[in-house]
């Protein structure tokens, strides 16, 4: 038997289920960065689903002075470190930045930014990954790992 999430209580919310349309346990991973200004105070929060079910949820601060790509890899970093363990399963990332998804699916190309460090480390680390996928969102469909960043940023600004 595979080891399975630590059981956690979440909020009912809307959103769309992508693992309910397959037989297949799938894990669903929703990411989101900011940077606040930009840049500025970065944050960052994910979600993780198995089977439609919330299994675990994370958020920090990505950085003080970064901007909002560099969050956002950030994010996915953290993301994937914690599924490590679970990298042959088939595994989606979902996300409302464009950029994070067609550069880490390799439809476009990454150019300059100061977050290329991480960009590198998360090509390194998804590559490791046996199935996984990257998909784009709009912003309501990422409310969950939204409200994280907003959490994470209040905390670190004292609020």
């Amino acid at each position: 038997m595979r080891p399975r999430f630590p059981y956690t209580v979440s909020i009912h919310h809307e959103r769309h289920n992508y693992a309910s349309f397959g037989a297949v346990a799938m894990i669903e991973v929703y990411t989101d960065g900011r940077a606040e200004p930009n840049p500025g105070l970065g944050t960052y929060g994910f979600v993780i689903y198995e089977d439609g079910g919330r299994v675990h949820s994370e958020h920090g601060v990505a950085g003080r002075a970064v901007t909002n790509n560099y969050a956002e890899y950030v994010c996915l970093i953290k993301a994937l470190e914690y599924l490590w363990p679970r990298r042959d399963e088939e595994t989606t990332v979902f996300s409302d930045s464009k950029l994070l998804v067609y550069q880490m699916k390799g439809e476009w190309r990454f150019k300059k930014g100061a977050y290329r460090e991480k960009y590198l480390k998360a090509k390194e680390l998804a590559g490791k990954f046996s199935n996984l996928k990257f998909q784009w969102i709009p912003r309501e469909k990422n409310a969950e790992a939204d409200e994280l960043t907003n959490i994470a940023f209040a905390e670190a600004k004292g609020r």
